[in-house]
């Protein structure tokens, strides 16, 4: 269970960011489940819904290091992990680290850089380690990334492949602001002379005794038979006799999406106070952890079906306790 200081101070982070950032508790909420369970996020969403103001008075909040990195065509690997230069005072190569060596990254419009830049990075995601020349070395913990990417102005980029794609714990879609928090962003930003500043509530030794909290939260037998249940409907729908579905999944989520189901449910329950997973975790946190691992066919994309509307179907069929 939640210790009682370390509740309170989640709470009064997200009163902290609500100073700075309006109408984005979800998305925060999901940072904050991938920054406490060790995984990375993947957003999706058009301009100006302040993904990076988010990140960056995450950030301020927690007190740690922020690199913001623009993916460009032109970029390279070593401008993302870095490089070995030349010292003519040592007459020797020295190590120059690149902006991935930060507690926090935000990977902007990831999908405009090519391959060997996205590998880069996704395998500093996946190994927490970075290669120099002929030196390895451990990146800072904790290490969280937010990627972005736009849905629109697809000309020019370079799609993440869906392997890749499976490397980050969740996708998440950002929408547009309702009309009161949107009028509420109008009058923050146009008020030229207010300052908005956050001051530090978790410190980082404070992060790790969460995330052994996190740990310490109960999951039923019968949950996790749920959760293999739900990611096996998404491999073999027939089974689930779900006919319908079954014409437009090309591929089933893979067994990184069990592992974020739990995790990412254990969380959840952390910050409802509770010691142990309900049914509704499991499906709160379902649609970030899918969507973007199970594939549908050029059929789905013919009927306008999204991965969305396929996952809400098998929340809806498939049965706790099968």
């Amino acid at each position: 269970m939640a210790d009682l200081q370390h509740a309170r101070k989640i709470k009064q982070m997200f009163t902290e960011m609500s100073k700075v950032v309006v109408g984005q508790e979800r998305l925060l909420n999901r940072l904050l489940i991938g920054l406490f369970t060790g995984g990375h996020v993947l957003l999706e969403g058009v301009p100006g819904l302040a993904k990076t103001l988010t990140i960056n008075t995450l950030a301020k909040v927690l007190d740690l290091d922020f690199h913001r990195i623009q993916f460009t065509p032109d970029l390279l690997p070593a401008d993302l992990v870095g490089t070995m230069i030349f010292d003519r005072k040592m007459d020797d190569f020295r190590v120059r680290k690149g902006p991935v060596f930060a507690n926090l990254i935000l990977a902007d419009e990831v999908n405009r850089a090519p391959a060997k830049v996205q590998s880069a990075l996704l395998e500093a995601m996946q190994e927490k380690q970075v290669t120099i020349g002929d030196q390895t070395f451990p990146l800072d913990k904790p290490f969280f990334v937010m990627a972005t990417q736009n849905p629109v102005e697809q000309e020019g980029t370079y799609p993440l492949p869906e392997a890749q794609v499976d490397r980050f714990m969740m996708k998440v879609f950002v929408d547009y602001l309702d009309k009161q928090d949107e009028l509420e962003v109008m009058r923050r930003m146009t008020n030229m002379e207010a300052v908005y500043e956050v001051k530090p509530i978790l410190s980082r030794d404070e992060i790790f005794e969460i995330r052994k909290e996190i740990n310490q939260i109960a999951i039923s037998e019968t949950l996790e038979h749920y959760i293999i249940e739900l990611v096996f409907a998404t491999r073999r729908p027939l089974t689930y006799g779900l006919k319908e579905e079954a014409r437009y999944i090309q591929f089933g989520a893979s067994p990184r999406a069990s592992i974020a189901l739990n995790l990412g449910a254990k969380v959840l329950a952390y910050f409802n106070e509770r010691d142990y997973v309900l049914p509704e975790d499991i499906k709160e946190i379902a649609p970030d952890v899918l969507n973007h691992r199970v594939l549908l066919n050029y059929e789905a994309e013919a009927d306008g079906i999204t991965s969305l509307q396929v996952i809400d179907s098998i929340l809806r069929r498939v049965a706790i306790g099968r």
